[in-house]
């Protein structure tokens, strides 16, 4: 198994460890999926498969500089799910806010539905499936 420059141990990663999840307890994070999708909210509870219950959660949707916050409450996420977890503070969060605009779920869905048709489009060109005569 190969490793990352600098690292001094080497290992599949198979979820979050119980003890990081732990430094994360009650404070607000945001979780990466392995679909892409992120979640963020007050971390409250956890189990030992590293399933992740959040309070005051809401998904985060990017399209381009175009953001919408989906709120969903009290929200289970599955650990095996999770690829990336962080604690989220106010300043960086802010700061990250300042350079995207945030859009009505409606246009944020529209926006993600003319982004998969462009990919679509750049897919078909490159694939040479497309007849542009």
């Amino acid at each position: 198994m190969s490793s990352w420059p600098g690292a001094r141990r080497t290992h599949v990663y198979r979820g979050l460890s119980n003890i990081s999840l732990d430094s994360y307890l009650h404070k607000k994070v945001l979780l990466l999926l392995r679909d892409g999708r992120s979640f963020m909210g007050i971390l409250r509870s956890f189990d030992h498969h590293s399933n992740a219950v959040l309070q005051g959660a809401f998904e985060r949707v990017v399209v381009g500089h175009l953001y919408c916050d989906i709120p969903l409450g009290v929200f289970v996420v599955r650990g095996e799910e999770v690829i990336l977890t962080g604690e989220l503070g106010m300043e960086e969060e802010r700061l990250s806010l300042q350079l995207m605009t945030r859009v009505s779920m409606a246009e944020i869905k529209r926006a993600r539905k003319d982004e998969r048709e462009a990919e679509d489009l750049k897919r078909k060109i490159g694939l040479g499936i497309l007849d542009l005569d």
